[in-house]
């Protein structure tokens, strides 16, 4: 019955539309790098309306994201001319993307099955793994639906194809494994840990993903790949900035600095707030 929440949910219902609809007008390996501007406009909005202090670090960090993507904007990859639903099916099942399907499946089940249920509640890596290699197959598909959707809306109906449904059906199941297990991350471990780790393992799987698929960097010389790569670091290096000095706040020292402690109610937190259950629930 609350308004702004309302409004909230509008906004992030709003932003995930416009982010499917970007996959349909550019490649992968431009639009999720990208996504590491929402961090800076949420930095920015935090310290505007929640008046949380924005860290000189955070501003570096914030800096360097945009250097970082204006790098990658200007050394992307041209969009691939896609006819057809069919088109996307034959680049889906090319060997090369067929194989990375069949690593990134046996990897998420051995995971899921065999050290998920020991080391989930220690190792970081296990769920956000999961997730980064689920979403990676995930935005292929999405874009292969996203182009589809183009194209009928267009004038070409794709809906017709098998391929389009086989396309939404991949989509269905990865975002809601995602979300899943990205949210067994997110209630094991500090949201400052999980937040940076995700970002760079799945943007950096899709980016894998869809230099196999679509041949992205097909075309291209040396040295814009490199330029694409040194943007990319440049945008981590950024947000591993803005995620490790959101705590830190000024003391007396202008050169001193303290950071909050996550918890203090005897769950097992550490003074920066890293890890995670409650020690009894580890034994």
């Amino acid at each position: 019955m609350e308004p702004l929440w309302w409004a909230g949910m509008i906004t992030m219902i709003v932003g995930e539309i416009a982010n499917f609809a970007a996959y349909a007008f550019a490649p992968a390996v431009l639009v999720t790098p990208l996504g590491a501007l929402s961090i800076i406009i949420s930095a920015a909005l935090a310290h505007i309306i929640l008046g949380e202090k924005l860290h000189i670090f955070g501003i570096v960090g914030c800096v360097l994201c945009v250097v970082g993507s204006t790098t990658i904007v200007l050394h992307a990859p041209q969009e691939r001319q896609i006819e057809s639903v069919k088109e996307l099916w034959d680049l889906a099942t090319e060997p090369a993307f067929l194989l990375y399907a069949t690593l990134v499946i046996v990897a998420v089940v051995v995971i899921i099955v065999q050290y998920a249920p020991k080391y989930g509640q220690t190792h970081i890596i296990a769920y956000v793994g999961v997730c980064s290699l689920v979403g990676s197959i995930g935005v292929m598909s999405v874009q292969a639906l996203g182009i589809a959707l183009k194209l009928t809306f267009s004038g070409t109906n794709q809906l017709l194809y098998p391929q389009t449904w086989v396309f939404a059906v991949v989509v269905v199941t990865c975002v809601f494994t995602q979300m899943n297990y990205l949210n067994k991350a997110l209630d094991t471990f500090n949201t400052a840990l999980v937040s940076p780790i995700y970002y760079v393992t799945f943007t950096s799987l899709t980016i894998v993903a869809s230099v196999i698929m679509f041949k992205d960097w097909n075309g291209q010389t040396a040295t814009q790949i490199i330029t694409e790569l040194c943007g990319f670091v440049t945008i981590l290096s950024g947000t591993f900035l803005l995620h490790k000095t959101k705590d830190l706040v000024e003391v007396s020292s202008p050169t001193a600095f303290m950071r909050y402690p996550k918890y203090d109610g005897g769950g097992g937190s550490s003074e920066e707030g890293i890890p995670l259950k409650n020690r009894e629930s580890m034994r």
